[in-house]
């Protein structure tokens, strides 16, 4: 498909509104259509598909994340089907993405902390979701316990755990984590924690579950201002912030960050 200029049946007043960024997972595009363009749709999904050749469905989404499994409302403006197979940095993670939440934003994210992942190490993996923190985690040589509990994403990981060939390094739980503590009583050598909105409190349970000495990687939700605040509340949870960034904005103010940390 040609690059459009610009959506051909929009008003120029409206212009303004179509979308400049959008995120492709996959060969499938998602976007985020205003509702004063609602009548000129598919002429916006035309336009983004013209943005990339390798784009064969066009999703708009349509409500947040929610529900317990954290996943938005779509509609199928172009294509005919919602299963793609993302790749990234050599690995491939096939879904439905009406099933599942992902986030293709996170790629450098999460070559970055499996980087830091050691041979024999025992990993946690809460929120797991299709398997991207995990699967690179595992084919550093660590032994991975990968919780989530929408079944359709735990369908797909195990899908995936056979894709990138890490049978022998990941055990797939299909459960919720915020029963995290009755369910495991291991030491972990390190826990990757990619925590949904507002469930900050999850840190504390798992805590517990990492044994001093260990690593943590914990994503939150914050305006720049609160870094304090959250660095402060680590340290009276016994914890050593070893470094933190900013890897994702997702409102006007506020930013997706990790903390790198390690428990005292």
């Amino acid at each position: 498909m040609k690059s459009l200029k610009y959506p051909a049946d929009i008003p120029e007043d409206l212009l303004h509104l179509v979308p400049k960024r959008f995120d492709v997972i996959g060969d499938i595009a998602v976007v985020s259509i205003p509702a004063e363009l609602k009548a000129h749709k598919i002429s916006v999904a035309e336009y983004v598909a013209s943005k990339r050749g390798n784009i064969r469905s066009v999703l708009n989404k349509v409500t947040k994340l929610e529900g317990d499994h954290r996943v938005a409302g779509f509609e199928l403006l172009i294509g005919d089907s919602t299963l793609t197979t993302h790749s990234e940095f050599g690995f491939r993670y096939r879904m439905d993405l009406k099933d599942v939440f992902f986030n293709g934003r996170l790629s450098f994210e999460r070559k970055r902390v499996a980087s830091m992942v050691r041979e024999g190490e025992d990993v946690l993996v809460p929120f797991c979701g299709v398997g991207p923190f995990a699967i690179p985690a595992a084919t550093r040589g660590a032994n991975v316990i990968a919780l989530e509990k929408n079944p359709e994403a735990c369908k797909w990981l195990a899908v995936n755990i056979r894709l990138n060939h890490v049978e022998d390094n990941i055990s797939p739980v299909l459960a919720d984590a915020s029963c995290i503590g009755n369910l495991l009583k291991a030491d972990f050598d390190r826990a990757i924690i990619p925590t949904p909105y507002g469930m900050d409190d999850f840190l504390g349970e798992v805590l517990p579950l990492v044994r001093r000495g260990g690593n943590l990687h914990f994503y939150t939700f914050k305006a720049r201002e609160q870094i304090d605040d959250v660095i402060g509340n680590c340290s009276e949870m016994g914890l050593d912030v070893t470094g933190y960034r900013r890897c994702g904005n997702v409102a006007p103010g506020i930013g997706r960050w990790v903390f790198d940390m390690v428990k005292l």
